[in-house]
């Protein structure tokens, strides 16, 4: 994979949720494992779990700070935090990532589909949330090589 991080984007916010339902919690850094996700997050892949809510797919979640800023200005308060994903992004397309390895920091990620806000995460916000972050609500991705990721990390995409 060759890389570059001309024009590529930065890692400015990090999210965890320990327990399903309750408010996310930022953090400085995160420890992303290989075939588990993101440590302490409600969502890091144990045995015992049923396989829908225990997939590759639920790994890790990014959303674009712009998107963010982009349901604000459509009039639906939103944080970064209540978006309740685990990296918040700026200045990369996270769209284009499906289907394609990714750096964040030291760890590599894949792209593995978008990550469509749901009736939950409104139920947990305020309504109007679902529709305003229709085809902006972030990516899910799966953790190939695992490590620390950082408030800061810069995000190289493949070329």
């Amino acid at each position: 994979m060759t890389e570059t991080t001309a024009g590529a984007g930065s890692v400015t916010a990090l999210f965890i949720g320990p327990e399903t339902g309750e408010p996310m919690q930022a953090v400085d850094e995160v420890v992303a494992v290989v075939e588990h996700g993101l440590q302490g997050d409600r969502k890091y892949r144990r045995e015992g779990r049923p396989a829908r809510k225990n997939g590759p797919d639920r790994e890790v979640t990014l959303i674009e700070s712009e998107a963010v800023a982009g349901v604000n200005q459509d009039g639906i308060e939103l944080t970064p935090l209540e978006s309740r994903r685990n990296i918040l992004t700026r200045g990369v397309a996270l769209n284009p990532l499906v289907g394609r390895e990714f750096r964040v920091g030291a760890v590599r990620l894949k792209g593995l589909r978008l990550c469509d806000p749901c009736d939950h995460l409104e139920s947990l916000t305020r309504p109007g949330v679902l529709k305003a972050l229709s085809n902006r609500g972030g990516l899910r991705a799966q953790v190939i090589e695992g490590g620390v990721i950082r408030v800061g990390d810069p995000i190289a995409t493949a070329e």
